[in-house]
């Protein structure tokens, strides 16, 4: 017979669906949407020192903030109403979101990233865990696949608008955050509250298998989050192209995200989340050599599917793998803590590989990182083979 959490998924509306996968969207693709005006910010404020560093972290400051505080916030969300909660984390998404419409300062406009950061972080806490409570293992799966797919489709909305926007205007794609202003009617009528649980402690056994998941959510991110930072800088400064143009491309990562997402559900059936771990770093890392290597900038079109197919299972299988490994009275927690590994490695992403760049230069780094990358994965895939076995 089917448990409470279980008849509680048959019974969630289309409308909540829908609703609860616009607000995983925004709190995950957000960043994307002003990527491609990283460059053109770079020259409205080229009498700053330092610039181009300061410019990557207009895009890794607010995944400081969640790094930071998801943690508190998991524990202060988990006495509120997750309704509430959302309507204040989207309010707060608007209007930091859209600051770069109207700041005119490096100081201020970094500030406000960092206070956006405080909204998305809430949104993913809640976002993640409603999935664990309204959801049970294959049917999460499915759902986490096509939430990943609405993701990165979402994504690509945002990327080929804020690339057409920044040819425009530095400024314009921050407009793009006031999306967040039609959600506010859907979460009044359509985010259900979770059945409560009532919080115990976990057992010493789960809080270790969930610290070595966080450490590979992190590298995930430090990983992932090199396309954002680094790939608008490869095709606009190296290949000399549009913004418009560097949208078209990232695009096709999240187009062929969906695709390695949507497969997941299938591939989890056969495979474990180790080795799907393993399998998409692999990918990721052939795609990055692949970006390296290209003479033109039309060759990145071959290297993006691959990189986006195995972001696709990477980020779709260690959310699984959280939400699988976490007792649900923690539920809340556990997730939290996993939003702020995935968010601090975005945040060190740009910091980590800056002294690659400035030492090989911006094309060099991608293969030289791709190779690391590889023969890393390869060798763990070596080493733990027999370990590695079909949940």
């Amino acid at each position: 017979m089917a448990d409470k959490a279980s008849i509680l998924s048959m019974h969630i509306s289309l409308a909540t669906k829908i609703t609860l996968l616009l607000l995983t969207m925004i709190a995950m693709m957000s960043n994307v949407a002003i990527i491609t005006t990283l460059p053109h910010l770079k020259e409205h404020f080229s009498q700053l020192k330092d610039i181009e560093f300061y410019s990557r972290l207009i895009i890794t400051l607010p995944s400081l903030a969640v790094a930071f505080l998801s943690p508190f916030l998991g524990h202060l969300i988990y006495k509120f109403k997750r309704r509430h909660v959302t309507l204040v984390a989207v309010i707060f998404f608007c209007v930091f979101g859209s600051a770069g419409l109207y700041l005119d300062n490096m100081q201020s406009l970094l500030l406000s990233r960092a206070l956006l950061g405080i909204s998305i972080a809430t949104l993913m806490i809640i976002t993640t865990s409603l999935v664990g409570d309204y959801f049970e293992e294959e049917a999460r799966h499915k759902y986490m696949g096509l939430q990943s797919t609405f993701t990165a489709v979402g994504g690509m909305l945002f990327l080929l608008s804020g690339g057409y926007l920044s040819d425009l205007n530095w400024r314009y794609p921050f407009g793009i955050y006031l999306i967040g202003l039609l959600y506010i009617p859907l979460i009044i009528l359509y985010l259900k509250e979770p059945l409560t649980h009532q919080e115990q402690e976990s057992d010493e056994k789960e809080k270790n298998s969930l610290l070595g998941i966080y450490f590979l959510a992190f590298l995930v991110m430090l990983v992932f989050y090199i396309m954002p930072t680094q790939f608008p800088f490869l095709i606009i400064e190296h290949f000399k192209q549009s913004g418009t143009y560097t949208g078209t491309v990232i695009a096709t990562v999240f187009v062929c995200n969906a695709i390695g997402a949507l497969a997941y559900s299938k591939l989890k059936k056969h495979l474990s989340f180790t080795l799907l771990y393993l399998i998409g770093m692999i990918l990721v890392s052939i795609s990055f050599i692949l970006i390296g290597l290209s003479k033109e900038v039309g060759q990145l079109y071959l290297s993006a599917p691959i990189l986006g197919i195995g972001a696709g299972i990477l980020i779709t299988n260690i959310i699984a793998w959280v939400l699988h490994k976490s007792s649900k009275q923690r539920r809340v927690k556990s997730t939290a803590y996993a939003t702020s590994a995935l968010f601090l490695g975005q945040f060190f992403s740009p910091i980590v590989f800056h002294p690659i760049i400035l030492n090989f230069g911006i094309k060099d780094f991608f293969w030289l990182v791709g190779l690391g990358l590889f023969l890393i994965s390869i060798l763990f895939l070596t080493v733990l083979w027999k370990k590695i076995r079909p949940l």
